[in-house]
């Protein structure tokens, strides 16, 4: 599905070291009025500044909306007989399994409907996108008619593509296993894909959490 012109852009970003006040003027370059947090746990042990609560107070005061959406977070087990095999990585294996269930389904819906209503961004820690959950679900968007925007820097971002992987039925992606003489993707273009597992910043952090 290509995007469409009427649609808003859906803009991704990750916290990953900056300071509140970076963070604030990162948004602001792109006008930006509601962060939505798709961490599974909203916590940074080494990043206190962006804590679920604090985070959503210091947001708050800067006229700047704020959303928990747990429906869209990570760390999601894969299916033994999962279709995503073109993903080694059990953790985006695992979200790319959960994308085809309706609870995505439906929080994807609130998230377009947040979308719609003001400029929004979805966040997360890691840095980089493509070494992040936030990329298969900008992958979701897309494939309704979404244009998504990966901020890097101030003013810099990097338009989302469909991942070369994927293979769309009625509006579900599966990411299948490449022929096997089939080269792997350019590691640029993604996180990993058919790589050897390693972890994202974003993956560490929540695991750490977890454990804490």
């Amino acid at each position: 599905m290509i995007a469409s012109s009427l649609k808003p852009i859906v803009y991704t970003v990750g916290h990953s070291t900056r300071s509140l006040d970076e963070f604030v003027r990162l948004l602001r370059s792109f006008g930006i009025r509601r962060v939505v947090d798709v961490r599974t746990i909203p916590r940074s042990r080494h990043n206190p500044q962006f804590d679920g609560k604090t985070l959503a107070t210091a947001l708050r005061n800067r006229r700047l909306g704020y959303r928990p959406m747990k429906g869209l977070g990570g760390l999601r087990h894969s299916r033994a007989d999962s279709a995503n095999l073109g993903w080694r990585n059990l953790s985006f294996r695992g979200f790319a399994d959960y994308m085809q269930t309706p609870a995505f389904a439906e929080a994807l819906e609130v998230l377009i409907t947040l979308a719609t209503e003001r400029t929004t961004v979805i966040m997360c820690a890691e840095a980089v996108p493509w070494r992040c959950h936030r990329y298969l679900i900008a992958d979701a968007l897309v494939v309704r008619g979404f244009p998504v925007e990966h901020i890097m820097d101030p003013g810099v971002s990097r338009t989302h593509s469909l991942h070369p992987l994927a293979a769309v039925d009625e509006g579900l992606i599966r990411y299948p296993a490449p022929p096997a003489d089939e080269p792997a993707v350019d590691d640029d273009l993604v996180v990993y894909p058919l790589g050897s597992g390693v972890a994202s910043t974003c993956q560490l952090d929540a695991i750490r959490e977890r454990k804490s």
